[in-house]
């Protein structure tokens, strides 16, 4: 029973104390005066009574009711129900005398203020029961007593509202009366422990919508803060009792108050969640507070700020409780769009809507914590029970570890009330026990199914309702309210009368009394046991994620277990990677504890070294998946095990597993540690008393149905039992228990502390490992430094050497772990009630467990050191470079498959990824090597490498490896040669090593300055005497060309400010370079020589070497092969010659990045040139690099124009060229300048009626007219594939390219059109046409046209009358290049592998765009190869001239020169057209600090790509081999040459680079020039030569350029793990260089086996199968060696045999098809290489001189005859033939049957056939030391008809099977047998 009121007060406005316009309120009376002593009168009520403050207003205000809501002391509640209503007074205002008491604020308003004013006055309840209603009713009787006037005294009224008492619960009903004829029916409800909620949360729902409340509801339960708003107060306390309603069964803990008043608003800003409500009329105040959720019930709004973030329910839960609240709050929703509506879908009346909402938030927490019985831990029963949660098992079998809202609601104070007052198992059990005990499975069918889940919900709405109100047909209320009348005319009302004391407190008085004699209700409580429902386990397995075919993989461990046991360690070996990868998945891990735990015998299992090992990688395996919570139980079920799992180590010492297993975080977490204790409590509590219960034979009928059910006593249903009969027992046998448990706990205390000490202290205790694994050391501040530094382990070594640390050291381990497992001991200890006595023993044995154990631990330690170690492999050294160094020496890691497939044998093969091994940093490379992680293939070497000057992209990864416990940092290193490296770094790498690592990567990657590079610092150290000298001749060099660069300016000076007309300079004044040179007629192909020159005094000698220097670069060689003039005297000069070479650059003052000498027209003075470069890019004006020797037309290169220039260039009006077209100079000069090259051109002189040059006869002309007109149409068709016009030629160009884009403004496409049509040799639009052949020529095409960017030339105007046409095309700018390199590296060479089919290599291929660009720039290039070989003149004048612009000039040049398709020419044209003529390497390679941002743009890679196209549709025309292209492309960007380096010749001469190639050969070793490398390389081996080599004369090249006729370069995909790239060819595999120098063993040891498994990407292709002439040269010279002759070299061999064959074919009287194809080369076929593919077979025998050419790696051409091969010991033909005779051989695939002569051959171990008995030309061998085997055959289709089976056999050699017929199955026999004597023989 309990009172209905507790206190009566009055409070009314308090006159004496305002201040500052703010009243306040006192309390007026109090009954009872005196405090009830079970509820303390609560503080602060005046400020409640009115929460905006208490206020006089001029009119009278209507009386309000509300309940506000306290929390004392004891964290009990009072509602306080506040009835306030207003009395009038007289305003106190005019009352005051003196004015100096009156405030300013108040002066003002006492203007306005009227005579009288009305005070409040409230009447208070405070209540510990929450009935709003009766509240309501009693106070309002109180009110209408004194306003009506009615008989009844007011002491009476009070005095019975103050005695009035009713029970608490129980559904019953009371009727009460305060004794003025009112009566009220009071209904308490049936269950106290369910909330009351009348209508409000409804009400709540209604105001704020679903997904608000929602949100509230997840902040309330994750300890957020909330703030209510609204204007009405009991709509604040109704919205908060709804909010904690629906929370139930959780209760709200914080701060709660439903109304705060305004003078406490300071309470929000406290730090601890709450739920407030405050006025609307504070909502400005509440704008300021940061971390608070506020919702405004009038304008149904939740503000979340933005730093805080609510964690909502778990999908699909959230989703699901959405769904079934729209269901209840508004079922029209569902119908609303169906045709036929049912009738009534109104929802339920608020009441009932309010419980079925509340059904919803049952049903939703039954769902959150089904299951939740089962995490329990029962850790006492008696004297009372003490309970624990499990969460981390609750978790993990919820599988809802990553759950945020879960997470924090098992960890807040709610659910740890939740706990505290639902674990008992013996009580009284509601609703919400019975929902998760006996409705969960229920829950879980229907949750899908929004309409079954309703009717559950409503059932549950029933049962509330019920709840609340057990008595639907309540008596009816009968409360008096005030009268109308009576509240309007209460004009000059009597104010509220003061009550009498003593006649109150008599009544309260009287009715104790009666209390006390009335005999005490005794409350029935059903206690009873409290069920589990159905365990989580089977719960989760059902919908849980199990793992694919999970059933083989727990084989797979279980066998592997097994196996390890049995001692099959190579069958346990091989399943070991199997079954660490099943162990990632939660059966596999729950499989092995259960596996491990049968090998176990009484807690001991002895194993041996390897099983040890074993055993020990698969527990770490297992625990590096566990989460510091273990939340699967997996730690905790290995926990005995690591303990029962040992090795002996002689001496009688044993190391268990538990020292092997210690790095894992979940032992340094206390979480874990207290539910590992807990549980085995548990068990032994439970243990206990199933002993007793057996022993008093209590349960002998129940133990066989328990067996029978196959279900165990659970040990809350023990517990619950013993608490039932805890009451029962006598006080001995209640103490004799409790002390049982007590010591059960005390016991098990013991044995954790042994336990934790087993796994934090470390086998080597010198080493403070423990401290590194943050766990401790987070939760001790320990105070040293260096312990908590990440660097811990390596100072820990250094300890151990200082001999005073020692000690220290190894006690602050021990410290550090007695800390940890004290605080343990004291939380479980206190939690379970141990003794003090008992925990104060235990803090004295703690130390002396950890010291004892440290002991028994060194002694392992030392032990263990004497075992060899776990054999980690032996890190293998790289070989390095002449001058190259290690900067870090190896460091252990692991390469990690990337998404390459071939080295993880996915495709078949070996996995040879992972490996693991160690990384190199050297001043060259960075290095891999390291052997495979696989045991089938752990003999291999794998190696990958790149230069560290190519790395393009570093990152950080994280990696798991398969094979260990640890997830390990590691890098992804991208290199520009299309290599990747995945590495993750070994535990033994501390963390700050890899840090340095990177740095010194970093700082090797971007030197500060070129001269950083690998190209200048090479093998600087070591040679400190050479370098001396070197270093001297450098200076003088630096020097020079400093001087160079100083003196140029000066130079200039005097040069050409003085002269402004150009004339050549006399004798007397020769103080220009040009006027010596040109004096002393130096041709440059001479060899300069010093004496010959005579300088005049004004030069410097270093200047007059740098001089000579020039005219020996490349650029003069190839001006003078080309006839484009030479240095040759100016005043003998002809003057027909067209060009000259000009000097205006010598000093890199009119175009820095040019070279020194220029070809330009010859009418043209160095004056016009200084004027007319201001006009383009970088000064970069036209120049000639190249002249057709035909056609006599010029390929010119420039920049593009400045905008300025384009417009006085092209928009010149229709005036001829010849007129001056514009005011502006410098356009005037460049027409000039342009004319002047057209005028240049034979073609042109001669239609314009000139005279012919000399040596360009007409005859000439017309011919070259002729192939012009044949021509015609093909350039027209490739101008406008080029240009991309609207009448585009159908397919003409690739989908990826953007190239002929149509979208060009209508008139310049008008005007491309007509260019493509003038081209194609259509009409000309403007046709002013005579007959003349001339003219029909002159209007047929220009005589120059410039290509230029279509961007820079929009609008541009044609003149019909110039003699010049622009083309413009669009050019791809450099950041598309760099972009689509970067997608081509991730398609060749992807991070990792990927099933999405939208990242397959050819759709990755295709987006890079790499294709397309190659193909827009050989269509320019074929475009300008056609125009300039029917004869017009081409400019290029692209971007800045130095990309686009040097790969479309030197491509042009490429394809109509044979001569640079030859070693000596390509290099020439790289010389000359890409570093002469200032490409940037420097800054395109971002080889330094200072490019590092512009990043790396592969523009040479490009072009050789170009080149490597072309190459593969010529083969014959080239006489380098694609292996040589790669070499360049690799080199291009390694920095091991200087060649590579620096943007411009300027800057070369700068360093001093450029002329130290020449005769500076110190140190043979260190090349600096690429060049020169490849030409000693070449004399060396064959390796860069093509054997397919047999130029035409004269051919020009016209490649296919569409997509389709494009292949991916093998260099971008192709790799060589066996020995990493082979482009440094000092590094390649030693048997090579044997080969090559030294003779091998001799190979007469018989027929063994020459088999030798080649795996792509691992073995080098070209090494072990080489191609049959390489490989047939390596044999000639280890001949050679082994008869002790010098061997020649292998060119001068090759020349030979190509004369001696040549020789053959014209002897021979019908030319063999081969020799004629291959080696006179006399086909006209545009496209020779057909000829190449006419093969015989795949796999192509030995020395086939026909056809036949091999198909390996190389196709080889013109084979040398047997007979050259062997003319230095050829004996007497009779004895070679040991057997001969006619066989039928089956040609290649799809080739006849054909009969040839075949000899065999003992001497020279051959098997030779020929065409006929009578042809002397052998038509092919098979070397028998290839034949592995002779077997009879069968016939296969086409075989000769009539010939019996037996006849047929086959022999097979390691290249391929030869199917051969003999005439009858004797012949066949013979043979077989002659053979195979052959074979044994040798």
């Amino acid at each position: 029973m309990a009172r209905l009121a507790d206190y009566y007060l009055v409070v009314g406005y308090d006159l004496d104390k305002r201040a500052e316009g703010e009243g306040q309120g006192r309390i007026l009376q109090r009954f009872p005066e005196k405090d009830w002593e079970d509820s303390p009168f609560p503080q602060g009520i005046e400020l409640f009574c009115q929460p905006s403050g208490w206020q006089l207003v001029p009119e009278r205000q209507p009386a309000s009711f509300f309940v506000a809501v306290l929390t004392d002391i004891n964290s009990d509640r009072n509602y306080c129900a506040c009835f306030t209503f207003w009395e009038g007074l007289d305003n106190p205002q005019l009352q005051k005398a003196e004015a100096s008491e009156v405030d300013e604020a108040d002066e003002e308003l006492a203007v306005v203020q009227p005579a009288q004013v009305f005070a409040p006055k409230s009447l208070v309840l405070v209540s510990r029961l929450d009935y709003t209603e009766v509240f309501r009713n009693c106070l309002g009787l109180i009110y209408t007593v004194h306003v009506d006037g009615l008989t009844v005294p007011m002491e009476t009224v009070v005095g019975n509202l103050l005695t009035c008492v009713i029970p608490i619960a129980g559904g019953s009903q009371r009727t009460i009366t305060l004794g003025a004829g009112d009566r009220q029916v009071i209904q308490t409800p049936i269950d106290d422990a369910l909330p009351v909620s009348g209508s409000s949360v409804a009400q709540l729902f209604r105001q704020l919508g679903i997904v608000n409340v929602l949100y509230l509801f997840c902040a309330a339960l994750t300890e957020h803060k909330i703030l209510f708003l609204s204007s009405s107060y009991q709509r604040l306390t109704d919205a908060c009792r709804g909010l904690l309603a629906i929370m139930f069964p959780l209760e709200y803990s914080f701060t709660y108050v439903p109304i705060l008043p305004g003078k406490l608003l300071e309470v929000l800003s406290t730090p601890t969640p709450f739920i407030i409500g405050v006025n609307s009329f504070f909502r400005s105040e509440t704008q300021e507070l940061l971390d608070v959720i506020i919702a405004d019930l009038d304008g149904g709004t939740v503000t979340i700020p933005e730093c805080v973030h609510i964690s909502l329910l778990p999908e699909p839960m959230l989703q699901q409780t959405q769904t079934v609240l729209s269901m209840v709050l508004d079922p029209e929703l569902e119908i609303a769009d169906q045709a036929f509506p049912p009738l009534s879908t109104q929802p339920s009346a608020l009441k009932i809507q309010d419980k079925e909402i509340r059904g919803v938030f049952l049903w939703l927490f039954a769902r959150l914590f089904q299951g939740y019985r089962w995490c329990l831990h029962i850790i006492r029963i008696h004297p009372e029970p003490v309970i624990r949660f499990h969460k981390a098992a609750f978790l993990g079998q919820r599988s809802l570890t990553e759950d945020d809202f879960l997470m924090k609601v098992l960890d807040g104070m709610a659910f740890a009330g939740f706990v505290s007052e639902r674990g008992p198992p013996y009580r009284a059990t509601d609703l919400f026990d019975d929902l998760v005990a006996n409705h969960v499975e229920r829950i879980r069918q229907e949750e899908a199914c929004p309409h079954k889940v309703m009717n559950h919900v409503k059932e549950l709405a029933e049962q509330l309702f019920k709840n609340e109100n057990p008595y639907p047909a309540v008596a009816m209320h009968k409360v008096q309210r005030p009268s109308e009348n009576s509240q309007n005319t209460a004009q000059n009302r009597s104010p509220f009368p003061t009550m009498d004391d003593v006649a109150v407190q008599l009544f309260i008085d009287h009715a104790a009394a009666k209390l006390k004699t009335a005999p005490p209700v005794v409350k029935a409580e059903l206690k009873g046991m409290v069920p589990s429902g159905p365990p989580l386990g089977d719960t989760v397995d059902r919908n849980g994620s199990v793992m694919a075919n999970s059933a083989r993989r727990l084989e797979v461990v279980r066998n592997c277990i097994t196996y390890i046991f049995e001692n099959k360690m190579l069958e346990a070996k091989k399943l070991m990677p199997a079954v660490l990868r099943a162990l990632k998945g939660r059966a596999a891990r729950v499989c092995l504890t259960q596996e491990l735990n049968q090998h176990v015998l009484q807690n001991r299992a002895v194993l041996d070294d390897q099983q040890f090992d074993y055993i020990v990688r698969m527990l770490n395996c297992t625990l590096q998946d566990c989460s510091h919570i273990d939340e699967h139980g997996i730690a905790a079920a290995l926990l005995p095990l690591v303990t029962a799992f040992c090795r002996k180590m002689g001496a009688g010492i044993t190391q268990f597993a538990y020292s092997c297993v210690q790095e894992h975080i979940v032992w340094t977490t206390m979480q874990f540690w207290e539910a590992m204790f807990y549980s085995d409590v548990q068990n032994h509590i439970r243990a206990l008393y199933l002993e007793t219960e057996e022993g008093e034979q209590q349960n002998n009928h129940e133990q066989p149905d328990g067996s029978g059910d196959g279900r165990e006593i659970s040990a809350l249903e023990l517990a619950s039992e013993q608490s039932r009969l805890w009451p029962t027992l006598s006080k001995e046998m209640q103490t004799e228990r409790v002390q049982k448990e007590e010591s059960t706990v005390f016991s098990q205390a013991i044995h954790y502390a042994n336990r934790m000490s087993y796994l934090l202290l470390p086998l080597d205790t010198s080493k403070n490992r423990l401290l590194r694994t943050t766990g401790l050391a987070d939760v001790e501040s320990v105070s040293n430094s260096y312990v908590t530094s990440s660097i811990a382990g390596s100072m820990a070594e250094s300890y151990d050497t200082e001999s005073g640390f020692e000690d220290a050291e190894s006690s602050d381990v021990a410290n550090s772990v007695v800390r940890f497992i004290n605080r343990f001991v004291d939380k479980v200890c206190n939690e379970s009630g141990v003794t003090n006595e008992h925990l104060k023993a235990l803090h004295a044995m703690i130390p002396d467990i950890v010291q004892m154990h440290i002991e028994t631990l060194d002694a392992v330690h030392r032990e263990s050191k004497r075992l060899p170690p776990i054999q980690k492999p032996k890190l293998l050294r790289p070989m390095l470079l002449p001058g190259e160094e290690l900067v870090m020496d190896g460091m252990r890691v692991h390469l990690i498959p990337d998404g390459r497939e071939e080295a993880t044998g996915l495709m078949g093969g070996p996995p040879l990824l992972p490996a693991e091994g160690a990384i190199f940093l050297t001043t060259y490379r960075l290095i891999f090597k390291g052997t495979p992680n696989d045991p089938l293939v752990g003999e291999q070497v794998v190696t990958r490498s790149f230069p560290i000057a190519s790395l393009a992209k570093e990152k950080r990864i994280s990696v798991t490896l398969p094979m260990d416990q640890f997830v390990q940092e590691g890098l992804q290193l991208r290199s520009c040669t299309f290599q990747l490296m995945k590495i993750a770094f070994d535990e033994e790498v501390a963390s700050d090593l890899a840090e340095v690592f990177r740095k010194h990567m970093h700082k090797l990657r971007y030197p500060q300055h070129v001269q950083g590079t690998f190209a200048f610092t090479m093998g600087q150290c070591g040679k400190m005497v050479v370098e001396h000298k070197t270093k001297d001749k450098n200076q003088s060099l630096k020097t020079l060309s400093k001087n160079l660069v100083k003196s140029a300016k000066r130079t200039i000076g005097r040069q050409y400010v003085t002269r402004k007309k150009y004339s050549p300079p006399t004798w007397e004044n020769r103080s220009s370079f040009q006027s010596e040179l040109d004096e002393d007629e130096i041709s440059v192909s001479e060899e300069v020589d010093q004496s010959s020159l005579t300088l005049s005094s004004t030069m410097r000698s270093s200047d007059r070497q740098t001089m000579s220097n020039v005219v020996e670069r490349a650029c003069c060689r190839d001006y003078q092969r080309l006839g484009l003039g030479t240095l040759s005297n100016s005043l003998t000069r002809s003057k027909n010659e067209p060009f000259r070479i000009s000097t205006v650059n010598r000093m890199y003052t009119v175009c820095r990045s040019y070279p020194g000498l220029l070809i330009v027209p010859q009418s043209i003075p160095d004056t016009t040139i200084q004027r007319i470069c201001r006009c383009y890019r970088q000064n970069r004006f036209p120049v000639v690099c190249w002249r057709n020797p035909r056609t006599k037309a010029v390929l010119l290169r420039s920049a593009g124009l400045h905008a300025k220039g384009v417009v006085g260039f092209f928009k010149s009006p229709n005036a001829p060229a010849s007129g001056p077209s514009q005011a502006d100079s410098t356009s005037l000069e460049q027409e000039k300048y342009l004319q002047a090259i057209i005028s240049s051109m034979p073609s042109y002189s001669e239609s314009s009626g000139r005279n012919t040059l000399s040596g360009f006869t007409s005859t000439h002309m017309s011919t070259s007219d002729s192939s012009d007109k044949l021509r015609q149409p093909k350039i027209g068709a490739l101008m406008k594939q080029v240009m991309g016009t609207k009448e585009d030629v159908p397919g003409t160009f690739s989908r990826g390219g953007k190239w002929g884009s149509i979208r060009g403004s209508g008139r310049l496409s008008a005007y491309n059109a007509d260019v493509g049509t003038r081209l194609a040799g259509k009409e000309s639009p403007q046709p002013n046409g005579g007959p003349s052949e001339a003219l029909f020529l002159r209007q047929q095409k220009a005589y120059l046209y410039i290509i230029g960017d279509k961007a820079q030339l929009k609008g541009g105007k044609q003149d019909s009358f110039q003699q010049w046409e622009v083309v413009p095309i669009e050019v791809c700018d450099v950041r598309q290049v760099k972009n689509s390199f970067k997608k081509l590296m991730k398609a060749c060479v992807p991070s990792s592998l990927t099933s999405d089919p939208n990242m397959s290599f050819l759709r990755c291929l295709e987006e890079s765009e790499w294709m397309a660009l190659l193909h827009r720039v050989l269509q320019v290039s074929v475009l300008v190869v056609e125009l300039l070989d029917t004869g017009s003149s081409v400019m290029v004048s692209l971007e800045d001239g130095w990309d686009v612009t040097t790969q479309v000039v030197s491509l042009v040049q490429l394809l109509s020169d044979p001569y640079y398709r030859t070693f000596d020419g390509f290099r020439l044209l790289v010389e000359k057209e890409w570093l002469s003529f200032g490409h940037r390497f420097s800054h395109r390679g971002a080889q330094t600090l200072g490019s590092q941002s512009s990043g790396f743009t592969p523009v040479f890679l490009q072009f050789l790509d170009c080149v490597h196209q072309i190459h593969l549709q010529f083969p014959m025309e080239f006489e380098f081999s694609q292996y040589y292209l790669k070499f360049l492309a690799y080199h291009h960007v390694s920095n091991r040459f200087r060649t590579f380096l620096l943007d411009s010749d300027y800057e070369r001469i700068e360093l001093g680079v450029l002329y130290e190639e020449k005769g500076e050969r110190k140190s043979p070793q260190v090349c600096k020039s690429v060049w020169d490398y490849i030409d000693r390389l070449n004399k060396k081996t064959p390796i860069f030569y093509n054997y397919m080599f047999s130029p035409e004369d004269e051919e020009v090249l016209r490649p296919y350029t569409f997509n389709s006729n494009l292949k991916v370069w093998d260099f971008y995909m192709e790799e060589t793990l066996s020995e990493g790239p082979s482009y440094d060819w000092e590094l390649r595999g030693r048997p090579e260089r044997a080969a090559e120098e030294a003779p091998e063993k001799a190979d007469s040891s018989g027929p063994k086996s020459q088999r030798h498994v080649v795996w792509p990407c691992y073995d080098s292709l070209s090494k072990a199968v080489p191609d049959a002439i390489t490989k047939l040269l390596q044999d000639l010279q280890s001949l050679e060696a082994e008869l002790g002759q010098t061997s020649e070299k292998w060119k001068d061999t090759w020349d030979k045999m190509k004369a001696a064959q040549r020789t053959e074919a014209k002897l021979e009287s019908k030319p063999s098809f081969s020799s004629s194809l291959l080696m006179s080369s006399n086909l006209s076929h545009q496209r020779r290489s057909q000829g190449v593919y006419l093969q015989e077979s795949a796999g192509g025998s030995s020395i086939n001189l026909a056809c036949e050419a091999s198909a390996t790696s190389t196709p080889a051409a013109g084979r040398p005859s047997t007979s050259t091969l062997y003319s230095q010991f050829q004996s007497t033909e009779s004895e070679n033939r040991s057997f001969e005779g006619i066989l039928f051989k089956k040609g290649a695939l799809l080739k006849p049957w054909k009969p040839r002569w075949f000899v065999l051959d003992k001497t020279k171990h051959q098997l030779r056939y020929y065409e006929s008995r009578q042809d002397k030309e052998c038509k092919g061998v098979i070397e028998l030391a290839d034949v592995e085997s002779v077997i009879p055959g069968t016939p296969t289709m086409g075989a000769p008809k009539n010939i019996q089976e037996k006849a047929f056999f086959d022999l097979k050699t390691t290249k391929r099977v030869y199917n051969f017929c003999a005439q009858d199955g004797l012949k066949a026999q013979l043979w077989m047998d002659s053979v195979q004597s052959c074979l044994s023989d040798a």
